[in-house]
């Protein structure tokens, strides 16, 4: 056997003539066997460099090695636009936003803990028999479930002690999503229904007055007059209604009356409508509900609570007569990962001997699970957690954790920033797993923004120098040490301490209000009072899990609504003071619109103007074209061979799908006669495909557009182009995208709440969104803002910061005051991690 000498053996990517998106032809060789940091500003081309070559290249590579049969059930990548890569490995890649999972996600389904723990109580545990005798654990349970399924024995037990026979709990038993499923909830562990005081919440008023407010939504206005012909009182309050009246405005049957109806020009005529009681209308307006704003108006009227059955466990209650330790489904399930590897060696303890090979099997594959989850420090999480109530954050390391788990080598590693939604400390963390990685033979290209993460790599490539068109080049690429001795790098003063992290000047706090909440119990928070100020810069920090969501999103956002609204508050929440807040915008990094015809133009109804102007020129008129012909959403100006989409998507059955350009509009969207129409020289395409910073110069005499054109500008978005896909913004291009048209007026009295604005920022951009957070202010904004960015955290006027840790041992307040008052507090996390930042800065 031959072996080869080890300088035969590549130690780098070689990357050549790499076009995708914006990047610049370029060629770069990247260290295999390393840790190396991608960075440069927000759309300078750094996921176009790792995402949409390296990995797409690789992931392609590997797929093109499987059979035709094989690839044709996958979901596969195209061919990326690069000349060549060479010795590129097998390659993984973990994304910025990991699919929200569904309701019926738990972590214990996220993770796969909850499929050996369905084994466990299928092999291990105590059951009981029919008539209620308790069996001891035995191998008997195992031996007769790995019977044939033919085998009328497979799944039979015999009592000992009365000798009836019964079919015992298999794994698939004690699945939630399927035969496992408590029959009343579905599986879901919560009940979903009208509550009658939110329908009629205050029973002195009359029907005439609005008692029934179900009855005040939009096409029920005639339900009052039904009722009368019904023969109920409409003029007395509610409350002194008989029985009767009452059983018909809240369960009276769906029955037609005729009514007279009269005009605006006082006439009179008659209609046949259709009665629906006070509970009916709110069914029925949600069933034809079109819009999100809808659907949230009318979910007002409902309750959520724990199924009486399973009390919020999804499991079916005949599950839990198993035991493992004395410990049923439902109780294990709502052990958090540091309890449940302790209840590990209780069931080692507890089991006897004949079973300790088994439950060693189990308990040790259960253990090699959780590992790397602890490591990640989720171990504060339950295995019934809800997995859409996770944050960004905590997905993502679930999906880091499945991925080391495996303990492959030779594998690439492409990692689109990992930090997003993770407080320093757990950064520290993410920092070791990445290391490990690397130590097991894997090679590792990670996108990021955060210092922490770029000043641990082996080897940094910097792209920009800017965004869009001005960046797609390799400004600086070496180790940490030669980064920061590089002048022309943008990120070198931010892991020097050089530059100019404060952005916003302090403001006296409370001075023009105080908003409050009073909580009881709300999942890990307990009797929690927090406070911020009106008209300020107002941060909430703490690590994953410590109950910035819940006290944010899920109190305060709903109480203040229904304050405003003048509903009633959320039972958790014992009190709200809004300050006189008329108006909450909450501002998250969902993307914008759904598909390819969401466009920066059409979001910001820039396109709207340009429909209007192009409509007025002469050689529209002469063509009867109106501001319909120059929309590509409709069939008027839409070319027609893709329907104003752009491009044609084409299956080529095995292989990928594969986007094309549309060979008849070349990528305009627009029919050719649409296209002949200029205005100022330039068709609608031509101008669409206009960066905001070329088009403000070209619009500056049009204030309708210069006006929107300025704010994007401002709010550092100058590089986009008028024609970009909304869906395709990273998460703070998307924050920002949503505050154009809040940027042009007062905002006395509103509220912005954003949700982690930093996603996708570098550092300078970080201080851009800073600055957009300065012109809110100055137009009398009030901001709450939760967030692990330090740079944003040191510009607060006012710090909530939760902890100490995640989950049970989270959901306090342990610092509150300006920046340095929290960096100063022994007993703040952040705070520790704050001075250390502020220090580096010189603004200690």
């Amino acid at each position: 056997m031959t072996i080869r000498h080890k300088n035969y053996i590549p130690d780098n990517i070689e990357v050549t003539g790499a076009k995708a998106n914006n990047l610049k032809n370029i060629n770069v060789e990247i260290p295999l066997n390393s840790f190396v940091a991608i960075t440069g500003v927000s759309g300078s081309g750094k996921s176009s460099l790792a995402m949409d070559t390296i990995y797409a290249e690789g992931a392609r590579k590997y797929l093109n090695a499987l059979s035709t049969y094989t690839r044709r059930r996958i979901t596969q990548v195209g061919r990326s636009d690069v000349k060549d890569i060479k010795n590129l490995p097998s390659t993984i890649a973990l994304r910025q936003r990991p699919t929200v999972p569904s309701v019926r996600s738990t972590v214990g389904t996220m993770t796969e803990s909850l499929n050996i723990l369905r084994l466990m109580f299928s092999r291990l545990s105590s059951v009981v028999c029919p008539n209620g005798h308790r069996l001891d654990p035995t191998l008997k349970i195992s031996e007769v479930m790995d019977l044939p399924a033919a085998d009328e024995a497979m799944g039979m037990m015999t009592c000992p002690t009365c000798g009836v026979k019964f079919m015992a709990f298999g794994a698939e038993d004690f699945a939630f999503n399927s035969d496992g499923a408590c029959p009343t909830c579905q599986g879901t562990g919560f009940l979903k229904d009208i509550e009658l005081s939110k329908i009629i919440p205050d029973e002195t008023l009359s029907i005439d007055e609005g008692a029934v407010r179900s009855w005040n939504l939009p096409g029920r206005s005639l339900q009052k007059d039904i009722i009368k012909e019904l023969g109920i009182r409409t003029d007395v309050p509610f409350k002194d209604l008989n029985d009767h009246e009452k059983d018909v405005i809240v369960n009276g049957k769906e029955l037609k009356r005729e009514v007279i109806v009269p005009t605006k020009t006082g006439r009179t005529f008659k209609l046949n409508a259709l009665y629906e009681n006070a509970v009916i209308a709110v069914k029925n307006s949600l069933k034809n509900a079109k819009n999100e704003n809808a659907v949230k108006r009318l979910e007002r009227f409902y309750s959520v609570k724990i199924c009486p059955d399973c009390h919020g466990s999804r499991f079916n209650p005949k599950l839990f007569s198993n035991q493992l330790v004395g410990k049923n489904i439902a109780e294990v399930s709502n052990f958090t990962i540091s309890q449940l590897q302790d209840f590990c060696k209780d069931i080692m303890a507890w089991l006897p001997s004949d079973m300790q090979a088994l439950g060693r099997n189990l308990t040790n594959e259960l253990l090699d699970l959780l590992s790397p989850i602890d490591d990640l420090g989720l171990n504060y999480l339950s295995i019934s957690r809800a997995g859409n109530t996770l944050s960004t954050g905590e997905l993502q390391r679930i999906q880091l954790a499945r991925t080391i788990r495996n303990q492959m080598t030779g594998v690439l590693y492409v990692l689109d920033e990992p930090s997003v939604g993770l407080h320093a400390a757990n950064v520290d963390g993410l920092i070791k797993i990445l290391r490990e990685l690397v130590r097991l033979g894997n090679s590792l290209v990670v996108v990021d923004h955060d210092t922490s993460i770029i000043a641990a790599a082996d080897y940094v490539i910097e792209i920009g120098p800017d965004s869009g068109a001005d960046g797609g080049r390799i400004i600086s690429q070496g180790t940490v040490d030669q980064i920061e001795a590089e002048s022309d790098s943008v990120i070198q003063p931010y892991l020097t301490g050089k530059a100019n992290i404060i952005k916003h000047q302090p403001e006296k706090t409370f001075e023009k209000g105080t908003i409050s909440i009073a909580i009881g119990d709300r999942y890990n928070i307990h009797d929690m009072t927090a406070k911020f100020s009106k008209e300020s810069l107002n941060v909430v920090s703490g690590m994953s899990g410590s109950g910035k969501t819940t006290l944010i999103f899920d109190s305060l956002l709903p109480a203040m609504d229904d304050k405003i609204a003048g509903e009633p508050l959320p039972k958790f929440v014992k009190d709200v003071d809004t300050a006189d807040i008329k108006n909450i915008v909450k501002v998250d990094s969902v993307p914008i619109g759904k598909n390819v015809r969401s466009t920066v133009g059409t979001y910001t109804k820039i396109l709207d103007h340009l429909r209007k102007l192009f409509a007025d020129t002469p050689a529209a008129k002469a063509k009867k074209f109106t501001p319909t012909y120059f929309s590509y959403n409709n069939k008027q100006g839409a070319c027609p061979n893709c329907g104003g989409t752009g491009v044609i998507t084409l299956d080529i059955q095995y292989l990928p799908d594969m986007v094309q350009t549309c060979p008849v509009c070349h990528g305009d969207r627009y029919k050719k006669d649409i296209l002949d129409i200029e205005w100022h020289g330039k068709n609608i395409a031509e101008i669409l495909d206009m960066s905001v910073k070329e088009a403000a110069e070209f619009f500056k005499d049009v204030p309708q557009i210069e006006n929107t054109l300025d704010v994007l500008v401002n709010i550092g978005l100058s590089y986009l182009k008028l024609g970009e896909s909304t869906p395709t913004l990273s998460g703070g291009e998307a924050q920002r995208m949503k505050l154009v048209t809040y940027m042009k007026r007062s905002q006395k009295n509103q509220l912005f709440i954003f949700d982690e604005p930093s996603v996708g920022l570098h550092p300078k951009d970080v201080g851009v969104l800073l600055d957009v957070f300065n012109k809110l202010l100055k137009k009398h904004a009030t901001i709450i803002v939760i967030e692990h960015d330090l740079d944003i955290i040191a510009n607060a006027d006012y710090i909530n910061d939760l902890g100490p840790e995640g989950g049970i041992n989270g959901g306090k307040i342990v610092a509150t005051g300006t920046p340095k008052t929290v960096a100063d507090n022994p007993a703040s996390l952040t705070g520790k991690y704050l001075k250390e930042h502020l220090q580096l800065f010189n603004e200690y």
